[in-house]
Formats: C-alpha cells, sequence, structure tokens
C-alpha cells in the first residue's frame, strides 16, 4: 500500500506547514473565481443566517421540522466557513500555507460537520414520517425535549467520529516539504502526501464513514417508503400535493449530498483522477450549503412569507 509513498527522513523532522495547490487554472482567471467563490460565500452565510433568525423568532415556524432546518442552516454557516476562507487563500497565493495544526483542525471540523449532516437530514426524514404516516403521535413523539436530544446525539456522534478519525490521521508521518494537491485539507489528498503506513487510518475512516453515511441513508429510504405509501392513500389530490411538497425540499437536498458523499469517500478511489475529487469536495462543502436555503425557500410558502415578513419589520423601507 505505501510503495509509491513518499519516503520519510531518517533523521524526522516535524513538519510544520503543508502547501495547498489549489485551482490548477491560468493566472488570469484566478480574481474572476475569487469573485465567484467570495459572492457564494456571502450570499450562503446571509441566506442561511436569515433561516435561522426567522426560525428564532417567527411564530408559524415552531413546529419541529422548522426547528431542525434552523439547526441544519446554522452547520452550512460553519461548513462553508471551513472551507471556503482557505479556496480563496489559496487563489490569492500561488500554493497556499497552512500549518499542521490548522491543517488538522480543519480536518476534524470537516468530519464533524459532514458526519452531523448526515445525521440530522435522517432526523429530518423521521419528522417528516411522524408527521405524514403517524401524525396522531406526533407532537408526543416531537416535544420540544425530544427534538432537543435528536438534534444533540447527532452532534455527539458527529464529535465522536471526527475525534478518532482525527487522532488517527494526527499520528502519520509526512517529508519535511509536504505539498497537498487540493484546495483544503480533504482525507484522501492529505493521507495521499504520509510517508508511514496509513493502512489503520485508511480502513478505520472508511469504516465510519460507510457507517454515518449508509445508516443515516437507510433510514431516509424506509421513511421515505412509508412516506410515499401512506401520501398515495390520501383521498384528496390537494393533501397529496401538500404532503408532496413538504418532503420534495429534503429529499432533493438528501440525494445531492450523499451523493457526492457517498462517491467521494465510500465508493474505493480507483480511477477517481485529483480533479474528480476536487469538483466532488466542492459539491458537498460548498454547493450544498448554497443550494440547501434555496431549496427550502423556493419549495415553502411559510419560509417565503416569514423571510418577507422579517425582512419588512428590519430594513427601513418605505411604502409609497
Amino acid at each position: 500500500m505505501n510503495a509509491m509513498r513518499p519516503q520519510c527522513l531518517e533523521n524526522k523532522t516535524e513538519v510544520s506547514e503543508f502547501v495547498l495547490q489549489g485551482f490548477h487554472v491560468l493566472p488570469e482567471l484566478k480574481p474572476y473565481i475569487f469573485i465567484f467563490f467570495f459572492a457564494i460565500y456571502i450570499i450562503t452565510v446571509v441566506w442561511n443566517m436569515l433561516i435561522v433568525a426567522i426560525v428564532s423568532v417567527e411564530d408559524n415556524l415552531q413546529s419541529p421540522m422548522y426547528y431542525f432546518l434552523g439547526n441544519l442552516s446554522f452547520l452550512e454557516i460553519w461548513y462553508m466557513t471551513t472551507t471556503v476562507p482557505t479556496i480563496l487563500s489559496s487563489l490569492v497565493r500561488e500554493g497556499c500555507t497552512v500549518t499542521r495544526a490548522a491543517c488538522v483542525t480543519q480536518f476534524y471540523f470537516l468530519v464533524l460537520l459532514a458526519a452531523t449532516e448526515c445525521l440530522l437530514l435522517a432526523v429530518m426524514a423521521y419528522d417528516r414520517y411522524l408527521a405524514i404516516c403517524l401524525p396522531l403521535h406526533y407532537s408526543l413523539s416531537m416535544d420540544q425535549f425530544h427534538r432537543i436530544q435528536l438534534v444533540a446525539i447527532s452532534w455527539v456522534i458527529g464529535c465522536i467520529f471526527a475525534s478518532v478519525t482525527n487522532c488517527l490521521v494526527s499520528t502519520l508521518e509526512f517529508p519535511d516539504h509536504n505539498e497537498i494537491n487540493h484546495f483544503f485539507c480533504d482525507f484522501k489528498p492529505f493521507v495521499k502526501t504520509a510517508c508511514s503506513d496509513t493502512f489503520v487510518a485508511e480502513v478505520t475512516t472508511f469504516a465510519f464513514s460507510f457507517t454515518v453515511s449508509s445508516v443515516p441513508l437507510l433510514l431516509i429510504i424506509v421513511s421515505y417508503f412509508r412516506i410515499i405509501w401512506a401520501i398515495m392513500r390520501i383521498s384528496s389530490s390537494t393533501g397529496r400535493n401538500k404532503a408532496f411538497s413538504t418532503c420534495s425540499s429534503h429529499l432533493a437536498v438528501v440525494i445531492m449530498y450523499f451523493g457526492a458523499l457517498i462517491f467521494l469517500y465510500v465508493v474505493p478511489s480507483n480511477g477517481q483522477t485529483i480533479e474528480l475529487n476536487k469538483v466532488l469536495s466542492l459539491l458537498y462543502t460548498v454547493a450544498t450549503p448554497l443550494f440547501n436555503p434555496i431549496i427550502y425557500t423556493l419549495r415553502n410558502k411559510d419560509i417565503r412569507k416569514a423571510l418577507t415578513n422579517y425582512l419588512r419589520k428590519r430594513l427601513p423601507i418605505k411604502r409609497v
């Protein structure tokens, strides 16, 4: 496994920094790419912050579904803040240099946020299952205590997964001059540069990635089979359309997020180029946080109405 890895020097020195190679594009294109990612970052953070705010203060958005959506938006803010500043820095400088501590810390938060989002999406599917299939038990099963408990469990499991993975990665040895062919400290490009045995780290990370992605995905699939079966039994077309509309936004996010995550971390990497790896990383770290609030806002009239009322109250707009 390590035949093609860089060789460690006999007189080992502690590696203090890594060089992120970032995007391999023409220099004249970098300012435009910088503006593009900077705009995406501002739009995503502001939009998700607005969702967190309206879910917290608007009376008609106090149901469990919107509570989970607010937590998901809060997570997406940190997702973007963990990755995009490093991407912007790699565009400004040729070969962005990061310390080993900063790289390991970034990797920790990426794993934490990825695992937690998988679990939160499963919790949201379970919430929709209870609301549609077991409406009489919904208020009892999703009271304030239970919804806080489900969110807390998601974050705790994410922390455990990130801590174990990070401990394994932190023990790896690297050559003195180390370059990572990526725009942030992701697992595969980070481990590829190691000169020590990575078997335990790779196998453990694969097992954890498979578990934390496949188990929530299985729960989501089972929930939606039950939901679709229950919706098809609704006699009113209006009732069916309303039930479908509450689930379609979540299902779209699930397909986009889990598709990229599973292909990147669970499917064997044979045949995956470095550039494809970068594109998939952008899909789940940048595209998903951007499209989540857009999808939920466009598909949900309650959020659109609450967002309009929230902005009208706080922005000094004079009506003519």
